[in-house]
């Protein structure tokens, strides 16, 4: 369906909401009562938006290059990584900067853990370890660009792009204090430039720029295996997004074919089970936390549209249009809601996912992309 331009002006929210809290019943302020606070990445502005009680209430400035930016929590503490190789470390409850750090002159990838970071650089050609302050602890020399750092255990696993290789670090101090970490395996000739990874259970699957299958370590047994990824027709997937754009259920693997109308259904080891049809060239999958439902996004023509699929039938059962290219979508993790950054009109909508209908819009958000939930830690 095409979603019409639904705009509610503060006043308007106030007016309705005092008139109706008179009478003793609150439904527009319940609607959007939440423990949620909500950062968007202003992706011209070098800064966040901040979103609380379903309203920009402000923005935090002075966070670099957000052409990619990235923000991760742990406890209270929200960090953030610049396209151009800052580590920002901020108070999202006070919502002020409180330390930055330059890694590098390029950075995409960074994983926060409970004694340290650890970032993927691009230009430094390193792998820098850092205390939860920012403050260096280690750096990892590998002579290329370095992409898709995860954790799993005491190892810190990342591949190298450009010496087809993946490395394993391990903690010498067992996650005790601060990490002291060491190589512990390098697998070579994995694949023609690794681009990606994600972990699942104890797999590091990373996926290829020129190689027609991904790769996948065993972390426990320390084995590396090749996966082909097939379409229907028994052709290869050349192209894949980013693995942060698949969907993994209790279940299936959702992946969007790029460069072909489909997603890609596999099980969790990998075997085909169908490929549903969808309207544009998918980018970004997003799984709602009941995993019952799965945002879908596109590129091209396609920008400003969303489709949802139920991840039972697999099928396709509702559609979004806007007025907009969709640049992320993110799942409430306590409300029926789903957060859709348009970056052509400067808005986060937000679509009620119990009726599916466009519940409001939310304003005030330069060329908004990645939108990030954070809830205070008790």
């Amino acid at each position: 369906m095409y979603i019409s331009k639904f705009l509610v002006s503060v006043s308007l929210v106030v007016a309705i909401a005092t008139t109706i809290q008179a009478k003793g019943v609150n439904p527009v302020l319940a609607s959007i009562n939440t423990d949620e606070k909500i950062f968007v990445v202003e992706r011209e502005d070098k800064s966040l938006a901040v979103i609380e009680q379903g309203m920009t209430k402000g923005h935090i400035e002075g966070m670099h290059d957000m052409n990619h930016g990235v923000v991760k929590f742990y406890d209270n503490d929200g960090y953030v990584i610049s396209r151009d190789g800052y580590i920002i470390k901020f108070d999202p409850i006070n919502e002020k900067v409180l330390k930055e750090y330059k890694t590098s002159d390029s950075a995409i990838g960074f994983t926060v853990e409970k004694n340290y970071i650890a970032v993927a650089n691009y230009a430094k050609k390193s792998v820098d370890i850092l205390d939860r302050d920012l403050n260096p602890i280690k750096s990892f020399e590998t002579g290329s660009k370095n992409v898709g750092i995860k954790k799993y255990k005491d190892y810190l696993i990342f591949s190298q792009m450009n010496n087809d290789k993946i490395t394993v670090l391990k903690d010498k101090n067992e996650g005790k204090g601060l990490p002291d970490f060491e190589i512990f395996k390098e697998f070579e000739n994995v694949g023609v430039m690794p681009f990606d990874a994600m972990i699942k259970n104890n797999n590091f699957i990373t996926g290829f720029f020129k190689s027609d299958f991904f790769g996948v370590v065993n972390l426990d047994t320390m084995e590396y295996s090749k996966i082909d990824i097939l379409l229907d027709d028994r052709k290869p997937v050349l192209k894949v997004p980013h693995f942060g754009f698949w969907s993994i259920s209790e279940g299936n693997v959702f992946i969007p074919a790029v460069g072909n109308n489909k997603v890609l259904v596999y099980t969790s080891d990998f075997k085909f089970v169908k490929n549903i049809e969808v309207e544009g060239l998918p980018v970004f999958t997003a799984l709602s936390p009941d995993q019952k439902y799965m945002a879908v996004t596109f590129s091209g023509d396609k920008f400003p549209i969303m489709q949802i699929i139920d991840t039972k039938t697999l099928e396709v059962i509702k559609r979004f249009e806007f007025d907009g290219k969709v640049l992320h979508v993110r799942w409430s993790e306590d409300r029926p809601n789903l957060y859709v950054s348009v970056n052509d009109t400067n808005k986060v909508a937000v679509i009620n996912t119990k009726e599916w209908y466009l519940a409001r819009e939310m304003f005030n958000i330069t060329k908004p992309s990645g939108i990030f939930l954070y809830k205070e830690a008790k």
